[in-house]
């Protein structure tokens, strides 16, 4: 039997992030102008956290080899990112519904959409990436339904198949290259991956001697489940809803991007011939080890491992010290993406000297 220790018990804090827009929505009461509530979500993720994770430091370290095996098995650890399922899908429909019932002026509207927009990104993609990298049936299919309710099931594709097998080279449509500002790389990134999960999914089809168009296409099967939410939010609570749901969908697929420019920014793999790379290893991914942002996220700042092992569960991803680290945790990095040229100032550097073959410290 698998014994816990108190910081495996951190992963619950996921969950507590989906009590945020109720939260923002019962401060009113104690005097918070509504259109100033709407934005506490954003607070408490880019304000608050990066203060919570200066406070409880760094996590470097990994689990012993003989405790790996029972650790990876540990049905708590798989258990928690299927839950993600049913308490997004709540969190969403509580935000949508509220869109409706709260008299947000405009200022409040845009506060509490880009507020459901971050928290699908970590509510819903982010427990999406940790289940459709595993061989369960179950928790692709989970994996699969969680992105579809924020309207970027291609990623379900093209990240197994595309980014993955293409990281950190020119191929690759979630590499942000150096020099390259977040602006220009997420409408690129949500276009490209859109476009080659279409072309991936067709590709394979074809290999099976079906039709692209067969009912055995995933990006179908899933574009079907997303029109039914779309629709079924526009039924039951008006155009108004449906028009939410668009809208945090595409601030949750925007948020996933960022987070991928963080990932990859200017980080290259030696081209070995025409077409054809060095290996993925732990070098080719940034990565971070805030302690707390790894419980809320799964561990997905261990990036660099996760890349080099796509497979391994979330539980298990190891540190590296000779990986690239990122001088903050992801919140922080994700309001400095959107400052460019704080952003190259702190990052550019950095990009130079592990060209050149020297260790950057986090």
């Amino acid at each position: 039997m698998l014994r816990m220790r108190g910081k495996d018990f951190g992963f619950l804090l996921a969950f507590g992030l989906a009590t945020l827009p109720a939260i923002a929505a019962r401060l009113p009461a104690l005097g918070v102008p509504l259109d100033l509530a709407a934005w506490f979500p954003l607070f408490f993720i880019f304000v608050v956290l990066p203060f919570v994770d200066a406070l409880c430091g760094l996590d470097a370290a990994n689990l012993d080899a003989r405790e790996l095996p029972r650790a990876d098995a540990s049905p708590y650890f798989r258990a928690l990112p299927l839950l993600a399922l049913p308490v997004w899908l709540c969190v969403l429909a509580y935000c949508v519904w509220q869109a409706q019932h709260l008299p947000l002026g405009p200022a409040g509207v845009l506060g509490w959409l880009l507020s459901a927009g971050i928290l699908g990104g970590v509510l819903a993609i982010t427990p999406a990436h940790e289940l459709i990298h595993k061989s369960g049936a179950l928790e692709r299919f989970c994996g699969g339904v969680l992105l579809a309710s924020v309207g970027y099931h291609g990623f379900k594709i093209e990240h197994v198949r595309g980014h993955h097998v293409h990281v950190a080279t020119p191929l690759d449509s979630s590499t942000a290259r150096l020099g390259e500002s977040v602006y220009a790389f997420v409408p690129r990134s949500l276009r490209d991956n859109t476009r080659n999960a279409w072309r991936l999914e067709a590709q394979r089809l074809r290999q099976c001697g079906a039709s692209a168009w067969s009912w055995r296409n995933e990006m179908l099967g899933w574009s079907l489940l997303w029109l039914a939410l779309l629709l079924g939010f526009g039924v039951v609570l008006g155009p108004r809803a449906a028009l939410f749901f668009l809208g945090a969908g595409l601030g949750a697929s925007a948020s996933l991007e960022i987070i991928n420019y963080i990932e990859h920014y200017g980080l290259c793999r030696a081209q070995l011939a025409p077409g054809r790379y060095e290996r993925v290893t732990h070098r080719h991914s940034w990565n971070a080890s805030q302690r707390v942002s790894n419980w809320l996220l799964f561990n997905l700042q261990r990036h660099s491992d996760h890349h080099a092992h796509a497979r391994k569960r979330y539980q298990v991803l190891t540190h590296h010290d000779d990986s690239p680290q990122l001088p903050a945790g992801y919140a922080t990095m994700f309001l400095l993406a959107l400052l460019p040229p704080l952003w190259r100032r702190v990052m550019d550097e950095r990009v130079r000297r592990l060209a050149d073959g020297a260790q950057v410290p986090g």
